[in-house]
């Protein structure tokens, strides 16, 4: 893809019952500094005032549709499918953009040696009030990320041909799907890492527990690590039961 000046950017966002987090990514979107931005928000079918919550804030929302699917990927695969953006994000309801995100990404990219495939930074874990728990995301390498998913994939900008040369996400995985497409791109993925948090992400999504740890395990079971696979989600599990006592989440 030829850089563009500027390029457009479509934001994803699946929902399910999540008024009770929605307003606070409404709120990051809507303060978002770059100019070029398509929002699309596919609801899962909620029944919690999610709806009448998007229905205020239909200005800043260019499209959204509330139905039932197969969970957060299913949701993911139909918004790449109306997807207009040349880049596209994914942030979940909670989820909170610093306001210049998007343009410290496109203005990276702008000035890259080469278009990447995709481009990432750092996130900030933090609890229901905003208070910091940790920080997540670095450079991809190949050897560490085949262990375990070291980038983080909220507000990351993935290029829509990724889509087209790679497909869609497997909804086979419910909480690991990502991971499973990035081992899917392989070693040749092309990356820019920005050493920069530019997103919070609320604790306590369906990434952060043991299933999330399994399906990590059957994923690298799939692309053949055999014994190394076995040996890392011991070593996930045992960190993330001490983590648990020492951190209470």
């Amino acid at each position: 893809m030829p850089k563009s000046s500027n390029p457009s950017v479509t934001i994803i966002t699946a929902t399910y019952n999540a008024s009770e987090y929605l307003a606070r990514t409404i709120n990051s979107v809507r303060n978002l500094t770059y100019d070029n931005v398509e929002w699309i928000i596919v609801d899962g079918g909620s029944t919690d005032g999610t709806i009448e919550l998007i229905k205020q804030n239909e200005d800043v929302i260019d499209y959204w549709v509330s139905e039932a699917d197969r969970g957060i990927y299913d949701a993911w695969n139909k918004g790449i499918l109306l997807a207009k953006g040349d880049w596209i994000s994914f942030i979940g309801a909670g989820d909170c953009y610093i306001p210049e995100a998007i343009d410290i990404y496109i203005n990276a990219i702008r000035v890259s040696a080469s278009t990447p495939e995709l481009a990432s930074s750092r996130v900030r874990f933090v609890d229901r009030d905003g208070v910091t728990l940790r920080f997540y995301g670095e450079p991809f390498h190949w050897g560490r990320f085949r262990k375990y998913m070291t980038i983080a994939h909220v507000g990351a900008l993935h290029n829509k041909v990724l889509f087209e040369k790679y497909g869609f996400f497997d909804m086979a995985y419910s909480s690991s799907a990502d991971y499973e497409f990035f081992m899917r791109c392989g070693g040749d993925l092309k990356t820019l890492f920005l050493d920069v948090v530019t997103a919070d992400m609320l604790a306590g999504g369906i990434c952060n527990g043991y299933k999330s740890l399994h399906e990590t395990y059957l994923v690298q079971r799939k692309y053949n690590l055999g014994i190394l696979a076995m040996y890392t989600y011991s070593i996930a599990c045992s960190k993330r039961f001490f983590s648990r006592l020492l951190r209470g989440y």
